[in-house]
């Protein structure tokens, strides 16, 4: 399974024809999300035609909520990187999803997470 960024999901919604390829070529089952990410697809919100779009687009992804173990996950991601990387506080949440659930985490944003031991991350949408 794949927990996908809000960056290759906004990609989606702008009508970027890899980001659509990639999605709609595959059964969503096979695509996660966690709930940082949809709230920050929910924060890029201009409207509510918008938000319909983003609810649609999400329906059947498989969803993470936050837990203690993501909390204890991303805690340890920022002590690390906070300094030589930077790391947000949501890229640390999203990573720390990826590594509890074992899952690979796509994004247009490799230098972002490419430094996190044990991380499986990828920009390929194929």
């Amino acid at each position: 399974m794949l927990l996908l960024d809000t960056n290759i999901l906004i990609d989606y919604l702008r009508g970027k024809q890899a980001a659509i390829e990639f999605i709609e070529c595959a059964r969503k089952p096979r695509y996660a999300v966690n709930t940082v990410i949809v709230l920050e697809l929910y924060n890029g919100c201009l409207n509510k035609a918008e938000l319909a779009k983003i609810r649609r687009l999400l329906n059947g992804f498989n969803h993470f909520d936050l837990n203690e173990a993501i909390a204890q996950a991303a805690t340890e991601i920022g002590h690390a990187f906070a300094l030589s990387h930077s790391v947000s506080a949501p890229d640390a949440l999203i990573a720390a999803t990826a590594l509890v659930y074992n899952l690979e985490l796509r994004t247009a944003n490799l230098k972002d997470f490419r430094m996190i031991p044990g991380l499986k991350v990828s920009n390929t949408l194929l």
